[in-house]
Parts: C-alpha cells; sequence; structure tokens
C-alpha cells in the first residue's frame, strides 16, 4: 500500500514573523510546502508598505530607480536558497521554477570581469597574481585553521599586517563582500573557508550568479505569488515594539506588542502559537538623497528597538549592543544612477571590455571613497524601458574627502558623485553627454555591515534560543554555525531551521558545502596563494 503523509492538525494554531523580508517569506513557504500548515493562519508582520526586506529594487523612469544593495549569489554555496527556488514557479516562464529561470539566464550571460581594478592612472590592472608576501600566507593559514572560540572579538587587521591591505587579494575580495580592517576576523574566516572555491577566481567573478532583475523582481515577487493563492496573511504598515514572556524559567512568548499605523495595539500569542523574529536590520535607518541633496545619516530603528527591549527581559536573546551601537565601523554609501540613453553605458562597455550584466565589481583601488561600480544586464527592473539604463556603486570609506570632488562621500550630493566617478574613469571629455540625463540617487546605510562588526559568540541568538517553546530568530544577526552572514543563503537557511524545529518537522536543511575539506579545492587555493 502507498505511504500516504500524515497531515498534522494544527487546529487554530497561528505563526507570527516579525519583518517582511526573504527569510520571513521563505518561512512561510516551508510552512506551507513542507508543513501543510494552513496559509490563513501565517502572519507575516511588516513595517514598510512593502515586502522584501533589504532585497529591495523600486523606482520609475520619473524619479529614478533604487537598489540599497547588490546582492551576489552562488551556485555552489547557495544550499538552501536554490532547493526553496527549485520548487516555487516562475513569474515568466511558466512551467518553470525560478531556480531554472535564474540558472538558464546565468547560463546566457555568464561573468567573467574584464576589469576589476582600476588605478589612479584609469588603467585596467593586471590582478592574476594575489600579491600577496609570505607573512600574508602564514598569517591566512594561521587564520584558516584557528578555532573560533580561540579568537574572540579579534578585527581582521589584528590578524594581518598592514602589507595584507594593499594586496590584490584585498582590493577584490574587500569589495567583493564589503569587508573592512576592523571588521571581525571569525567572519572572514568563515567567507574564506564557505567561499574557498572562489579564491582562485576572484579576479573574474566568474562563481557569481546572476538574477535576470534586481533581487526584488527576480525573487522576492515570485515568493510572494506563491505565498498569495494559500492565503498568507500581509499585515503591512505595522510595526513590531516589543515581546512579553511567561514568567519563570525557559522562553515564552506570551503577548505582542505592535503599533498598527501609528496606533497601539496587542496580539495574544495562545498555546500553541509561534513567533518568529527577524532581530535587527542591516537596511535600517537607510536615507536617500537626490541628484541635488546627500542622504542624512539616521539612528536606530524598529528591529534593533524591538530586539534590544526582549534581549533585556531573557538570556540566551543575544546581546545587540555588538552590531548596533557601530555606526562609524558598519555604515557605507551606495548610490543607483539611472540614465535616459546608454552614453555611459557604451563608454563602460568599451572600457571594461565587458558587455553590461557579464563583468564583474570595477573597482577603483586607489580611490580615497574606495569606490566600486557595477553594470547589470538591462532591463535590470521590470517596467524599464528599454532606452533606460542603471548601474549600481558604493563607496566604502563615505567619510573620506573625493579625489576629484574635494568633499566627504556623505556629504555629497549625487551630482558630485557623479563628478568624482567621471573623474576616475577619465571620462571627462564625455561628462556633458553623461550628465545630461544622469539622475543618481545616494543612499546612506548606517548598518549595512553591522553583521560582520566583531563580537563573541553568544552576542548571536541562536535559531532556535535554549528552552524556548515558540520563539525563533531569522535574521542575519541569528547564530548558525560555519555558516556566512550577508547572504541570501545564511537568511533562508535560517527560516527553514526555525520553521522544522519549531513544528517538530524531521526534514534534513541542507548541508553546508564543506570546500575546505575538498583537496582539489585546497590544492588550487594553495596555488592561487602564489601567483
Amino acid at each position: 500500500m502507498e505511504a500516504t503523509r500524515v497531515k498534522k492538525e494544527y487546529g487554530n494554531s497561528q505563526v507570527y514573523f516579525v519583518g517582511g523580508g526573504i527569510a520571513s517569506l521563505a518561512g512561510a513557504a516551508y510552512l506551507v510546502r513542507d508543513c501543510d500548515f494552513p496559509g490563513q493562519n501565517i502572519h507575516i508582520i511588516e513595517e514598510m508598505k512593502i515586502l522584501g526586506g533589504s532585497n529591495d529594487g523600486a523606482g520609475n523612469v520619473e524619479q529614478g530607480y533604487v537598489i540599497r544593495g547588490g546582492r551576489m549569489l552562488n551556485d555552489e554555496a547557495y544550499e538552501n536558497l536554490w532547493e526553496l527556488l527549485s520548487t516555487i514557479p516562475s513569474i515568466d516562464h511558466p512551467g518553470q521554477s525560478v531556480r531554472e529561470e535564474i540558472t538558464a539566464f546565468d547560463n546566457a550571460n555568464p561573468t567573467h570581469g574584464n576589469a576589476r581594478l582600476i588605478n589612479k592612472n584609469g588603467e585596467v590592472e593586471d590582478v592574476l597574481s594575489m600579491g600577496f608576501d609570505m607573512a600574508d600566507r602564514l598569517a591566512m593559514g594561521k587564520l584558516i585553521i584557528t578555532p573560533e572560540d580561540k579568537m574572540g572579538k579579534a578585527r581582521i587587521n589584528d590578524w594581518f599586517a598592514p602589507h595584507f591591505f594593499q594586496t590584490n587579494f584585498w582590493y577584490m575580495w574587500a569589495t567583493t563582500f564589503a569587508f573592512q580592517p576592523w571588521h571581525s576576523a571569525v567572519e572572514f574566516k568563515r567567507y574564506m573557508l564557505r567561499f574557498m572555491h572562489e579564491f582562485p577566481r576572484i579576479q573574474t567573478l566568474e562563481g557569481v550568479t546572476r538574477t535576470p532583475y534586481n533581487q526584488y523582481d527576480s525573487i522576492i515577487l515570485p515568493l510572494h505569488k506563491y505565498l498569495e493563492p494559500f492565503g498568507v496573511d500581509f499585515n503591512l504598515k505595522c510595526t513590531v515594539t516589543d515581546l512579553d514572556f511567561k514568567d519563570g524559567d525557559g522562553i515564552t512568548v506570551t503577548k505582542m506588542h505592535v503599533l498598527r499605523q501609528g496606533v497601539p495595539d496587542v496580539i495574544k500569542i495562545a498555546e500553541g502559537d509561534r513567533v518568529i523574529v527577524t532581530n535587527g536590520s542591516m537596511t535600517e535607518g537607510s536615507s536617500l538623497g537626490s541628484m541635488t541633496t546627500a542622504p542624512r545619516l539616521n539612528g536606530k530603528g524598529s528591529s534593533w528597538k524591538l530586539w534590544e527591549n526582549i534581549a533585556a527581559k531573557k538570556p540566551g536573546l543575544g546581546n545587540p549592543s555588538s552590531f548596533d551601537d557601530h555606526v562609524d565601523g558598519s555604515k557605507w554609501e551606495s548610490f543607483t544612477v539611472t540614465f535616459q540613453d546608454s552614453v555611459f553605458f557604451d563608454l563602460m562597455e568599451k572600457f571594461t571590455r565587458n558587455r553590461a550584466g557579464t563583468g564583474a565589481l570595477v573597482t577603483f583601488k586607489d580611490s580615497s571613497w574606495f569606490m566600486s561600480v557595477v553594470l547589470a544586464f538591462q532591463p535590470h527592473f521590470r517596467n524599464q524601458p528599454e532606452h533606460v539604463k542603471v548601474f549600481w556603486g558604493y563607496g566604502l570609506y563615505p567619510d573620506k574627502v573625493g579625489d576629484f570632488v574635494k568633499k566627504r562621500m556623505c556629504d555629497c550630493t549625487g551630482e558630485e558623485i557623479m563628478q568624482e566617478l567621471i573623474g576616475h574613469l577619465h571620462f571627462e571629455a564625455h561628462k556633458k553627454e553623461i550628465m545630461a540625463t544622469a539622475n543618481c540617487i545616494p543612499c546612506m546605510m548606517p548598518y549595512i555591515t553591522a553583521q560582520f562588526m566583531p563580537r563573541l559568540n553568544s552576542d548571536r541568538p541562536k535559531v532556535v534560543p535554549e528552552g524556548s517553546t515558540n520563539l525563533a530568530f531569522i535574521s542575519q544577526f541569528c547564530e548558525i554555525p560555519d555558516d556566512v552572514v550577508f547572504t541570501e543563503e545564511y537568511s533562508v537557511r535560517a527560516a527553514r531551521i526555525a520553521v522544522y524545529t519549531l513544528m517538530g518537522v524531521n526534514r534534513p536543511v541542507e548541508p553546508i558545502n564543506q570546500y575546505q575539506y575538498d583537496v582539489r579545492t585546497l590544492f588550487s587555493s594553495f596555488v592561487t596563494s602564489f601567483r
């Protein structure tokens, strides 16, 4: 007799997700797909008027387009993301999954950057050599074999001498993943292990997988459309401000305090209900400027305050202060530029020898802002007309004064950021044509690399904390051993662990590929370090 799947009886149990980012959407998908949980009993509570969290992409021709961050996917290292997307239907290609759609697009437009680093003379550097000396190699080897619990809050620049930060490797690795010398050596070590297979091709970024559009249009929208027919409740413009807990030992949420469009309300959490929280946010407090105004530097918002409130009530819920009290170490500034013609794109394609969408980050290694730009395949937005072109860039040092515009990046308008970029590219002869239709929108993000700040292991709560009966965490600020924050995979993996654990589902989570134990990868990385 064919085995039938036992349908669990959930009664009137509710699941509440705090935050509407990719982790909550993935969690909801796991609930309906793997737990047969009724969609109408799933509530996604989001402060903004749109879903997607940090996976954003919005705008139009008139006002200009904005992507706060650029997200690169990896074919071999995003195990749970790909498994999930292989079961989410494509919006544009009936019969295909989102995973198949992304793979087909990526195969048709493979990444192979020909202009990874640009020097101050506007020349493309030869970056085949990593630029290491023996001290760099020894420090890297020591870092990789040192256990995390022996490293504590060590910073990257505690491990490496100044020479390391002048190598081709550092310029490329730091801008690919947005590392700063003062960031956590533990996070850097995890990246070196997790992406060891990318190290030999960091100079071309061949291992990067790109989506057909920005990630909101290519990933968030299909997930949203998948969940809608199940009746999932998307509760937008609603902010969770605090949680109440049952007295005594253990962690059981009894109430959620919310603001619905500014009006206080309480949601009672009954027995059998679950609460899954996005604690902290890398894009919280972000502020947009314009061609004529600079963005502001904002402070903490609701997701940090919620985490601070609940961490003060119970042990084991982490220490947000390690991440949200160091804005000078975690901020940087991005910018999205919309053109009404192809003048800039034509010049860049000729300069980089890459068609838009096939190149990698182009980094100006001598730029005082440590600036990089990348040209995506066009159109990059669903509603983008054919004649319109959009690209993205960022500066890791927004407090430094520019090389061409003598102002700090954070004080610059969009027009001044364009002037600085034109200077580094030595495109002055074409400045008038480029600027004729340019709309550069800067974005200051105070917490964008907060997850990389030096921390103790206990500073991040476990996905399901010890003693929790109904609470889980699914942000970039929960702890998943061996995995790397600042990735889509981290959010999706956390959501899968949270849902399976709280729902008592005995199903495997896709394991992390351990490339550091693969002999070929080890040998290739060793050879690369001597290039």
